[in-house]
């Protein structure tokens, strides 16, 4: 149980956006408690990528990289056309470099800036081709010491051997074995590394993407101290008039009221997992799959909305959108694949509807290929769509969790995950689509892609696109034909990375009621925050971008409103 009755912050959930308000507001001289629903810490940050995505931030310059307010304003007028939320906006492109500088040199939180990775829409005016999404460097979850089994661990299918994690610039060299000796040595020396760190611990320390992110913020508070209290549900929020005091918690069998002198900062994950509040702000044909994190069940919606709060409709999509594969694990549990950047854009694969069409150029960003298939509606929702490709594309690049170099892929033939035929023919039998159909699909791509061209949709045609391609297939990055038996097919759905729809906050992260008036103590950033980019997605790391900013936000205006009632009473003696 807490160690205090009373605290200056209170912080429901500890994902990245918790983390670092809690962080900030400990870093400013608060006594900070966070509350999380689960036995641990990450929440779906610790299974993500990991970009934060800010432009104009100080490590794109220490990198000699160039970007400015001006030019990122005129990016999200073309990528976030709206009206709604600028102020918003405005607040998160002024203080989003100040946070990066904040945390760097007051948290264990450290960023670099991915040189290379356009932003999502890099015709529009204002774009840049690298720099805007920075990565968090690596970690070495051992100095966490007994405290790193609290850290959520990475989803299994993106590690080797069973807990090995690697980096983006590692997979290219694990792509490489054999053919480069500098790239031999490199995997070598990694998995070298992984077998002596699983001597002493049950996964690979080396901390990369977002849970390097998760890491780094979970030991920034254990190094200042910050109370976390876990598997502890927050049943209310306590009030003093119109604001917020404290909370009331249950935590085993009884409840117990806690107090917050300064505030309370709700960060709990968004709704991806709540069936009544997806039914009412999802699209039907979005199905039911979400890639989140199951603890992301709306708890912080509820909880604001018995102070008063207002929710943030006005968002084009409800949601971030990815498509994933759905399978299940050797424990029993069901496994949801996203599928962001590893195969849908290399040459020699394409995605059909249920009626065996392409509907989408395969190499948009995820939340454009998921908005395709929402548009496109598949005759009904959880219908599946199919991505397919021949055995030179599995081997050389795999499909979902089935990994590149996988030479037995009949236990994932066998389970019903992966669909082989040894014709289209029998292979469109399977999926119950028109072989004719399908076939003349298959054979009107081919007809270009042997030339590298995709008169049809496009792909491969901007520097985003050919970024998530493969560099040494010459003709098109994007683009191959789909010829060499046996051909498979991998059903994807559309699944949420997120939602769009949260709180309605001001600039200092503080909820807002109905009539606009902020509530008194009350906060809130994350998902639980209503999108700054009212559901749109101009690039990698939108989420956790602004998350990370208005988490410090609310942090330091907790800090500075305790500063502010100290000089008060020091005046006033």
């Amino acid at each position: 149980m807490p160690a205090h009755e009373t605290y200056d912050v209170i912080v429901i959930g500890a994902g990245a956006g918790g983390m670092t308000a809690a962080a900030v507001a400990a870093a400013e001289g608060l006594r900070v408690l966070v509350i999380e629903k689960t036995a641990f810490v990450g929440g779906t940050t610790a299974w993500s990528g990991g970009m934060v995505w800010i432009p104009a931030n100080p490590k794109m310059k220490e990198a000699g990289l160039s970007d400015s307010i001006t030019d990122a304003v005129q990016y999200l007028s073309g990528t976030v056309p709206e009206p709604a939320n600028a102020g918003l906006r405005a607040a998160f492109l002024a203080r989003g470099p100040e946070a990066v500088a904040y945390l760097e040199a007051n948290t264990e939180v450290r960023l670099q800036p991915v040189k290379v990775y356009p932003d999502y829409y890099p015709e529009r005016l204002g774009a840049t081709s690298g720099g805007r999404a920075l990565e968090p460097v690596a970690f070495d979850g051992r100095r966490l010491g007994a405290h790193f089994a609290r850290l959520r661990a990475p989803l299994p299918e993106f590690t080797l051997f069973g807990g090995m994690m690697v980096n983006r610039l590692d997979i290219l060299h694990l792509r490489r074995i054999g053919k480069s000796l500098r790239s031999t040595l490199r995997a070598a020396r990694l998995v070298s590394q992984y077998a002596f760190q699983r001597l002493r611990s049950p996964r690979g320390t080396t901390l990369h993407l977002g849970n390097a992110l998760a890491g780094r913020l979970y030991a920034s508070l254990l190094a200042r101290q910050v109370e976390i209290l876990f598997s502890a549900d927050v049943e209310d929020l306590s009030m003093e008039g119109n604001r917020v005091c404290g909370v009331v918690i249950r935590h085993g069998s009884r409840d117990r009221s806690i107090a917050a002198r300064r505030g309370v900062v709700i960060a709990t994950g968004g709704f991806s997992h709540d069936a009544v509040l997806r039914k009412r702000f999802f699209p039907a044909a979005a199905g039911s799959v979400s890639a989140t994190n199951t603890s992301s069940t709306g708890d912080g919606l509820r909880l604001a909305a018995t102070a008063g709060a207002a929710l943030n409709t006005e968002a084009t999509s409800p949601a971030y959108w990815v498509p994933a594969s759905l399978f299940r694990r050797a424990d029993g549990s069901r496994g949801v694949f996203p599928h962001t950047v590893t195969d849908r854009a290399k040459p020699g694969v394409i995605a059909v509807n249920a009626a065996g069409r392409r509907f989408v150029n395969e190499a948009l960003s995820y939340h454009e290929f998921v908005l395709a298939m929402l548009r496109d509606g598949n005759g009904e929702p959880d219908r599946p769509f199919y991505l397919i490709c021949d055995r030179p594309f599995l081997w050389s690049y795999g499909l979902g969790r089935v990994k590149p170099f996988t030479r037995g892929v009949r236990r994932y033939v066998m389970s019903g995950e992966l669909i082989e035929a040894p014709d289209i023919v029998e292979l469109a039998a399977k999926l119950g689509i028109k072989p004719a159909v399908l076939t003349a699909t298959i054979a009107a791509y081919n007809a270009d892609a042997r030339e590298g061209r995709d008169p049809e949709f496009g792909r491969g045609s901007t520097i985003y696109q050919r970024h998530l391609g493969d560099a040494a297939h010459r003709a098109n990055p994007c683009v191959a034909p789909i010829v060499s038996a046996p051909f498979f097919a991998m059903r994807i759905y559309p699944a949420d990375l997120g939602t769009a729809i949260g709180m309605r906050v001001d600039a200092q992260a503080r909820v807002l009621r109905e009539d606009g008036t902020p509530i008194a103590g009350l906060y809130a950033c994350g998902n639980d925050m209503g999108s700054i980019m009212n559901g749109n997605y101009p690039g990698p790391g939108i989420t956790l971008g602004p998350a990370l900013t208005f988490a410090y936000i609310a942090g330091r205006h907790l800090a500075e409103g305790a500063a502010t009632a100290s000089s008060a009473a020091k005046a006033a003696v």
